[in-house]
């Protein structure tokens, strides 16, 4: 999967999507990695499928601007 933001790739990877059973608000989630910056570790990040998070690229959207908001 891929996305892109005005021409540039954002984000490229594997998202995993799981089942879930007996949560009280979702059905599914979301889970994938990717590299740090300057680093050899990873950064895991997990989302569930809710509202307008219906999807994977949805899922890797509002990890991006989770991740923008906070810098």
């Amino acid at each position: 999967m891929r996305e892109t933001f005005q021409g540039e790739v954002v984000w490229e990877g594997v998202v995993h999507v799981f089942d879930l059973v007996e949560h009280p608000t979702a059905t599914r989630a979301y889970a994938w990695s990717s590299p740090i910056e300057g680093s050899e570790k990873r950064r895991f990040f997990a989302v569930l499928h809710i509202d307008r998070i219906n999807s994977p690229i949805e899922a890797v959207r509002a990890a991006i601007v989770a991740e923008n908001r906070q810098r």
